[in-house]
């Protein structure tokens, strides 16, 4: 197991990872090599160092509530270097994991906005749409991060799609991801 891909901003993490080789077949375990995890994302000073601890002939990796908790919420990526006491170093494996926002509060709850970005994007082109049907004309609308003015139905209706089969391949994904299967899947029984 690696670096989990989703974790939640404030929440404990931990994760092992096994013992591998180098390219000659040389083992990298925790006999000789310890490793650590630099994680980072895209805004500046914002990072962590995760050092090892040993578990069997892997490693062990704990980042502590407190440290999640300044998190910013969106994609974070991470290098994770063997180390053979100073000597050499290796990368063993890079990748990216998605921080979420926290839900937990104490006194009365904020406003939460879970909805991912196209279907924001999608539930305002269905707004402009309506908008459009319902006055005959749009004189200026925001979608996502874009002003937009006066838009053509067509348009609209194009960008509409797009967005929807963007939900509803992120929707496919929650689902798979949650252990609910793939709603793609058909399953037929014969009798």
């Amino acid at each position: 197991m690696t670096i989990p891909k989703q974790i939640r901003a404030g929440d404990l993490v931990q994760w092992r990872d096994g013992p591998t080789t180098d390219t000659f077949g040389e083992p990298i375990d925790s006999e000789n090599w310890t490793v650590t995890y630099y994680l980072r994302t895209n805004v500046a000073a914002e990072g962590a160092i995760v050092t090892s601890t040993v578990y069997q002939d892997g490693w062990q990796f704990s980042i502590p509530a407190a440290t999640t908790a300044g998190f910013d919420v969106g994609d974070w990526y991470f290098q994770s270097v063997a180390d053979k006491s100073g000597a050499e170093k290796q990368t063993l494996l890079t990748g990216r994991f998605e921080v979420l926002a926290s839900l937990s509060y104490s006194g009365s709850p904020l406003a939460f906005d879970g909805r991912s970005s196209a279907q924001k994007d999608l539930d305002s082109v269905e707004s402009a749409i309506r908008s459009l049907l319902t006055n005959g004309v749009v004189q200026e609308y925001k979608i996502g991060n874009r002003t937009a003015k006066k838009y053509d139905l067509s348009e609209l209706l194009v960008l509409k799609a797009a967005l929807k089969a963007e939900v509803v391949r992120e929707q496919a994904a929650d689902k798979i991801a949650n252990g609910l299967g793939n709603p793609r899947n058909l399953f037929v029984r014969f009798n």
